[in-house]
């Protein structure tokens, strides 16, 4: 088994990752809210990329897996200045970024931080402000009265055991919008989306395609598809996606 190795940031967060070589460009995957790098697309994509020849990168944001910190202790800013210190660390040139979830949302605060990393984009359920466009937007009265008096809610998750959603999540979300101002994205962009996706809603997908600009970007709808995106026909969805882009920056 591969044994796990870690990158020590600028605030001394000790962030957990693997990195297999190859070629150029390589592969980044961002995973998603609370969730670690050996989930089924990471894995499933880092052999895929192995079998490709090419360098592929997943790691831990701070709080999560096997990385330092309390899941409860980040937020969207950090989490994706987790993934910026990394990438620039560990990579060499232009990557292909794959974000998936809260992923998609970090890959995008990127793309506008620093797009010159950036080979290619691929998005899978990608849940940009999702904190304030979801989270904040569904709360009732007195979920808001909780979030401002205790300084977190509990939210029931499908997934793990609940989620604890901090004040700090849901402030620090608001200063990392990306649907709110002009998002260029000058390189070539595949969308992914489940139409039945029940944690993000397939107008997400839609509204992200419409506010993007781009000279090369599209959405792929998949049929039936769930938030997990994990199964034999979105893997292969993804696959596709990657190769596209590849073929496309050859």
């Amino acid at each position: 088994m591969q044994s796990v190795s870690f990158f020590t940031t600028k605030t001394n967060r000790q962030l957990a990752y693997h990195l297999t070589d190859g070629l150029m460009p390589g592969v980044v995957f961002l995973g998603g809210f609370k969730s670690d790098m050996n989930g089924t697309k990471a894995l499933h994509l880092e052999n895929w990329a192995r079998a490709q020849g090419r360098v592929f990168l997943r790691f831990d944001y701070s709080g999560h897996g096997a990385s330092s910190g309390n899941f409860t202790d980040g937020a969207i800013g950090e989490w994706a200045a987790d993934a910026a210190e990394i990438i620039t660390a560990l990579t060499k040139g232009p990557q292909l970024i794959v974000g998936s979830s809260m992923g998609g949302w970090i890959a995008l605060l990127l793309a506008r931080k620093m797009p010159e990393k950036f080979a290619g984009l691929v998005t899978i359920a990608a849940a940009p402000d999702f904190t304030e466009d979801s989270m904040w937007a569904g709360f009732d009265a007195s979920q808001r009265a909780e979030l401002a008096t205790m300084g977190h809610v509990s939210l029931p998750s499908d997934y793990d055991e609940p989620y604890i959603i901090t004040q700090k999540l849901i402030t620090e979300g608001r200063d990392n919008l990306v649907l709110r101002a002009p998002l260029p994205l000058p390189f070539p962009v595949r969308f992914l989306q489940g139409t039945d996706d029940a944690d993000v809603d397939m107008s997400v997908a839609l509204k992200l395609l419409h506010h993007a600009t781009g000279p090369n970007i599209r959405l792929t709808l998949i049929k039936g598809a769930d938030h997990r995106f994990s199964d034999e026909t979105c893997l292969a969805a993804t696959e596709q996606a990657i190769s596209d882009v590849f073929s496309v920056i050859a």
